[in-house]
């Protein structure tokens, strides 16, 4: 379960992972996958620059009406995490604070929305990113996933290469056309075994 709080400048979501803290640190410095994994942002353009900095654009469907973003963002390590500022738009910068946990590590992802006036703030309300809460939820769970699964080679292929640069409503096809792909192969099975044994 993600923890959140908001105030008229920040916002923050923590979520509890199965990783240490050095594997959480070295899965969080892929700032591509960090972003992918939210499943309100829409990738049109990702191009890694030099120094830790990239272009991206999309759009933000955490809104009603669906908004697009384009920004420069740049990676800066800090002691217990990363932090991503960004070039331009209403927020200024995306923390993600790692640290020890009872049973695994605790990561909290904190938005800040400092760089305008409050009267710039409150005119721009339409490009506050609500995908906040979404996003730890989903990072949580994938990184269940990642403990379980990552030591086999064809899963993180499959995750890099295949799952990753799907769109969200991709990801969520694929999903239901494997599980029907399950359900009519567990019919199949049970059909062949009814025959066996009612025939043989």
């Amino acid at each position: 379960m993600a923890d959140t709080s908001t105030s008229e400048d920040v916002a923050w979501a923590a979520a509890n992972t199965p990783l240490t803290v050095n594997a959480l640190t070295e899965f969080c410095s892929d700032i591509e996958r960090l972003f992918r994994i939210n499943p309100m942002l829409e990738f049109s353009r990702w191009e890694p620059k030099k120094d830790g900095h990239f272009i991206f654009a999309g759009r933000n469907i955490s809104q009603e009406q669906p908004f697009e973003f384009e920004f420069e963002l740049s990676a800066v390590k800090l002691d217990d995490g990363i932090r991503i500022e960004y070039d331009r738009g209403i927020k200024s910068s995306t923390t993600f604070t790692i640290e020890p946990a009872p049973q695994g590590s605790k990561l909290t992802i904190t938005d800040r929305y400092e760089r305008l006036p409050e009267e710039e703030r409150n005119s721009r309300l339409r490009e506050v990113d609500k995908s906040l809460i979404t996003w730890s939820n989903y990072l949580q769970q994938f990184l269940v996933s990642w403990q379980r699964w990552s030591r086999f080679a064809p899963w993180r292929w499959y995750m890099r290469h295949i799952w990753q640069p799907m769109k969200p409503a991709g990801r969520r096809v694929t999903y239901i056309l494997l599980w029907i792909t399950v359900v009519e192969i567990a019919l199949i099975l049970l059909g062949g075994a009814i025959y066996f044994i009612e025939y043989t």
